[in-house]
């Protein structure tokens, strides 16, 4: 299936790790032009040389900028500078940043913060310039990888689920309102998905529950009906799909990637 992806531009926030790397790997084998946004130059170097290693021929459509989302004008910056290498922006998939999971008893204000910073702001700070900017050329597609903590509330990542919720809303909100300037906004809301991320989170669980980590990831594997949890590989396939032209009329929707955890009708 021809997804009409070549030389898009894309940039991936998060992309040097996880399911950003792996969305980079299909945007690329699609034949389009990525640049990748991480706060670590070290992972941004390594990751490039990943991605040129396999796709020798597309090394010229592979660039990668250190930023921390965090700042506002940080985003900017490294918008600016993606803009210079391969044009204007024509999709933006946000998968960087995650809040700490951190138990009900443990919780403030500064980390309730933390988490807005960590997940919610790291998006918005980079959705607002680069939406604004497709509004001009009457184009664009934003994807936002969110997470399943935003529907389904977990007593270890109360916090981080409320930066997921608010994500969704704004998803929503931004598809409604970007929609009659030919933008598309959704969201893609993976359960837990085999990354070095979610081996932190098993820490958190391991430690809460006083049990091993093995069983706590045997534990979250059994709770999955398809007896098994999400590859990023998974989860950037319908990202992709979801920024392609093959899914032109799909806006202002929740995507949820849990294999059925949650029966429930969204």
């Amino acid at each position: 299936m021809d997804l009409h992806l070549g030389n898009k531009h894309v940039l991936i926030t998060g992309g040097s790790k996880g399911i950003g790397l792996a969305c980079a790997r299909v945007f690329l084998e699609e034949g389009a032009k990525v640049s990748l946004v991480s706060r670590d130059q070290a992972n941004l170097d390594a990751a490039r040389q990943t991605l040129m290693a396999e796709f020798p021929a597309a090394a010229n459509h592979i660039a990668v900028f250190a930023a921390d989302l965090k700042h506002p004008d940080a985003a900017v910056r490294v918008l600016d500078q993606a803009e210079l290498v391969f044009g204007g922006l024509d999709i933006l998939v946000n998968s960087a940043g995650a809040a700490k999971r951190t138990a009900a008893p443990d919780l403030t204000p500064e980390i309730w913060r933390n988490a807005m910073d960590a997940k919610f702001f790291t998006y918005i700070n980079m959705i607002d310039p680069a939406i604004k900017r497709m509004a001009t050329r009457g184009q664009g597609v934003v994807i936002n990888v969110v997470g399943a903590g935003g529907k389904v509330a977990s007593t270890l990542h109360i916090s981080g689920g409320s930066a997921n919720a608010a994500l969704m809303l704004a998803s929503a909100g931004l598809a409604a309102a970007y929609a009659p300037y030919g933008i598309r906004v959704n969201a893609v809301n993976p359960a837990a998905t085999l990354t070095e991320r979610l081996k932190e989170g098993m820490k958190v669980t391991a430690k809460h529950e006083q049990i091993s980590e093995d069983q706590a990831m045997s534990q979250a594997t059994q709770r999955v009906p398809m007896g098994r949890l999400a590859t990023p590989e998974e989860v950037a396939d319908t990202v992709v799909y979801l920024s392609s032209d093959r899914a032109s009329y799909v806006t202002g929707a929740i995507v949820t990637m849990d294999g059925a955890a949650h029966a429930i009708v969204v």
